[in-house]
């Protein structure tokens, strides 16, 4: 049995868990509510002085002759919906983290949103990383950014046993968590090859944070003026590391739509004949040859020579393959 001077916050919490626009409550539900759960007794004059005073404290509380609900809320069902569909779709949250998240979430609208939202009930079926150290990555990274410090972890790879496996111990100085293609990647200078790298962060394991000083961005080769976040969204389609370059290449016109998706407005596309654009833009080469291949039957690069080579090369060995 609690106190009646919780009954003010305990109204509050049952109006946020157990009304909606479409289902009132009642002064005698509270009543119900507040003993059932809380062993709190109240009288039904003391039950419409809190609500009044709630209303007071700038809670949307709409009442009328069917009862009373609240009609504030921190997101709307659209939105709490998008974030959840944001959860599943995160295949670097591991599955028993994306049910918490998703039920933290649910708890911000009342009951009878969960019931509305079938699917999360399919969490264990999405393609999740196995990696659970995934949210204290997040906070080491954040603590090492904050305090000028270089990192220390062990990076994986997936074996033909389907688990992971360590590679190698990494030291790198850390600069930013990047959301990119659904992953998260940390945006780090090797330590060690002296280059920046990108690293998948649910394949991080084992992390700590060093004492040595982290070497700012600026005194990295590329990135004197800081971080370009959309030169990193557009021309690195695949998080490859190596300078973007001007590349051009003829498209078929109909997938001009899935062109700009990969790559942005911020290029150039011009009439190449009947049903053909030309298109110029600035991209990772090797991130570049990777979607070239992806888009092989409707695309065909055409500067530079070398990448042209590349990926003729690559065509070359994947035909003698299937001889």
């Amino acid at each position: 049995m609690e106190p009646k001077h919780l009954a003010l916050l305990r109204i509050l919490q049952i109006l946020q868990k157990y009304s909606d626009s479409n289902h009132l409550l009642t002064q005698e539900d509270i009543q119900s509510h507040l003993i059932n759960e809380y062993g709190i007794d109240m009288e039904r004059k003391a039950v419409s002085r809190n609500l009044s005073l709630l209303r007071e404290a700038g809670y949307e509380i709409k009442s009328g002759r069917s009862g009373s609900f609240i009609d504030s809320r921190d997101f709307t069902e659209g939105e709490l919906r998008i974030l959840i569909d944001g959860v599943l779709a995160s295949k670097h949250i591991a599955a028993n983290y994306s049910k918490d998240l998703i039920d933290k979430l649910c708890a911000q609208s009342s009951i009878y949103f969960r019931s509305h939202v079938k699917h999360i009930h399919s969490i264990s079926q999405w393609d999740k990383t196995e990696n659970k150290d995934l949210f204290n990555n997040i906070e080491l990274v954040d603590d090492a950014i904050e305090r000028n410090k270089q990192i220390i972890f062990e990076y994986n790879m997936y074996g033909a046993d389907k688990k992971l496996h360590k590679t190698r111990i990494h030291q790198a100085s850390p600069y930013q968590l990047i959301l990119h293609n659904q992953r998260y990647y940390l945006m780090a200078r090797n330590e060690h090859w002296k280059n920046m790298a990108y690293y998948r962060l649910d394949r991080i394991k084992n992390m700590k944070v060093s004492e040595e000083t982290l070497i700012p961005i600026t005194e990295v080769e590329g990135y004197r003026n800081g971080i370009n976040y959309k030169e990193i969204s557009n021309a690195l389609p695949y998080m490859y590391t190596d300078k973007p370059v001007t590349v051009e290449f003829i498209a078929e016109d109909y997938i001009i739509d899935q062109i700009i998706d990969w790559f942005g407005k911020d290029i150039r596309i011009v009439s190449h004949g009947e049903k053909q654009v030309k298109v110029s833009l600035n991209a990772s080469p090797m991130a570049m040859k990777h979607w070239a291949l992806q888009y092989l039957d409707h695309i065909e690069v055409v500067h530079p020579a070398s990448l042209r080579q590349q990926i003729k090369e690559s065509l070359e060995n994947g035909l003698n393959k299937y001889k």
